[in-house]
């Protein structure tokens, strides 16, 4: 991150509060009684809507990203007048939004509107793919979604990753995009979804997606270089998609089969939680994902979400 960058997350910290990552991280004061809560999830509780129904779909999407901010102080309380944001989506592949490859585009587009409305300068969206990124961000809805919404949309440029600092337990360094950490705020914003190797990924995974080299070989010791990487970032907010979910054969399946209906977003700065509450929607135990572990004994985050006593919104 900047000078700027580094200097303000504390700043940014404090105003957030809520979050258990960011006191057992940075020693921050316990938080008020009359703080708004440090999760919320929202769920749909309104008339079933037919996968069919795209406009319904996406409207109901829209009301469940904005009443979990808003349950959690609103966009005002991560974003101050002025700020440059990155959105951090899952934007990996080549996959249509039925089949849960990527983050829900009218999640990500909400995000932006809501962003712009608290005063955000820019709003940028990108990602680094694992397919070509011009058939990934198009296929995925995503780049028009999040430009139609004033987003800034960019494609990454693989000569400007540079080796930073991590100074991880594993990881002493790595090539990481500086536009994307340069910025006042990343917004993590992954989807739900199984992984034949990791059998989830979730939010701790998706900060792959802000490195470069050989992101391969990571997957040697994937808890303990998710863990570093998490850490460098200091999450200030994280968004989980779970409108639908990828329940088998990820991280792109194509088979619609392998697609559930979740109707959810969750939303928190304590990453961990969300991570925690994801492997849960995917239906295992968090306590038994390494990567889950491994983050939890660093202080990354509280993975029993539960005693954050998440706000549980009826979406209608």
């Amino acid at each position: 991150m900047s000078h700027h960058s580094r200097r303000d997350f504390l700043t940014h910290s404090a105003r957030i509060g809520g979050a258990l990552a960011l006191a057992q991280m940075g020693g921050l004061a316990p938080f008020a009684a009359e703080t708004p809560p440090a999760m919320a999830i929202a769920k749909w509780a309104g008339d079933p809507i037919a996968d069919a129904d795209s406009t319904a779909l996406a409207s109901m999407a829209v009301k469940l990203t904005e009443q979990a901010l808003e349950a959690v102080g609103g966009m005002g309380r991560f974003v101050k007048k002025g700020d440059v944001v990155w959105i951090k989506p899952n934007m990996a592949w080549d996959r249509p939004p039925e089949l849960a490859g990527n983050t829900n585009p009218d999640v990500v587009a909400t995000l932006v509107k809501l962003c712009l409305n608290a005063g955000a300068k820019t709003v940028k969206v990108g990602d680094n793919p694992c397919v070509a990124a011009q058939k990934a961000y198009a296929t995925s809805g995503i780049e028009a979604a999040a430009k139609n919404a004033g987003a800034e949309i960019i494609y990454l440029d693989e000569n400007r990753f540079r080796k930073m600092a991590l100074n991880g337990e594993y990881l002493s360094e790595w090539e990481v995009y500086p536009e994307i950490v340069e910025t006042d705020l990343v917004i993590n914003c992954p989807i739900a979804k199984h992984h034949g190797i990791t059998q989830a990924t979730l939010c701790m995974k998706n900060y792959m997606g802000v490195v470069g080299g050989r992101r391969n070989a990571w997957h040697q010791a994937l808890p303990a270089c998710l863990t570093d990487i998490t850490r460098f970032m200091k999450p200030q907010l994280c968004v989980l998609d779970a409108v639908r979910i990828l329940t088998g054969n990820g991280p792109q399946s194509s088979q619609l089969e392998d697609v559930a209906r979740k109707d959810t977003v969750a939303v928190s700065a304590d990453i961990l939680a969300l991570e925690s509450f994801g492997v849960e929607l995917l239906g295992d135990r968090p306590e038994a994902r390494d990567i889950v572990a491994k983050a939890a004994a660093a202080g990354l985050g509280n993975p029993d979400y539960k005693a954050l006593n998440p706000r549980e919104l009826a979406v209608t």
